[in-house]
């Protein structure tokens, strides 16, 4: 194993961290953190519950978070890890705050982004998908096992 996958495996962790805390609070299990040189800028997870608002998602809130760290809008120098593949929405986001890597877990083959708008991601950003997917996946099958 490279330093590099080894760095992303120990982040997306961090990622999973967050998802677990969403799930703690009823909320759909999906974690992002955002690193900049190294150095985790923000941390989030899923919200539409508490927040009562659809937009809520945990890399939407991650977004927010280290724009804000960063003190302007583009994420240029970042790297966006999520345990689940964006959706469309959370894609166009990344794509508009110009995030250079991204980095997610497990697959949607429903509503991700590379099924429904390929092209949304900023046309720079470069992409690692699967990183400790398994865990990502048996974090929202387990979920919504309880729920049903």
């Amino acid at each position: 194993m490279n330093e590099d996958t080894k760095l992303d495996e120990r982040y997306m962790r961090m990622a999973l961290q967050e998802a677990e805390q969403a799930a703690q609070a009823d909320e759909i299990p999906v974690g992002a953190i955002v690193v900049c040189n190294n150095r985790v800028i923000a941390r989030a997870h899923n919200l539409t519950e508490t927040l009562c608002d659809v937009t809520a998602h945990a890399e939407m809130q991650a977004i927010t978070s280290a724009a804000n760290n960063m003190g302007g809008k583009y994420l240029t120098d970042c790297t966006l890890y999520v345990t689940l593949e964006p959706c469309v929405m959370c894609a166009g986001a990344i794509g508009w705050a110009q995030v250079s890597r991204i980095v997610y877990g497990a697959s949607d083959p429903r509503r991700g982004y590379s099924q429904l708008a390929p092209n949304a991601l900023h046309p720079k950003a470069q992409v690692t998908s699967g990183v400790l997917a398994d865990e990502c996946a048996a974090l929202m099958q387990d979920f919504f096992k309880k729920k049903r």
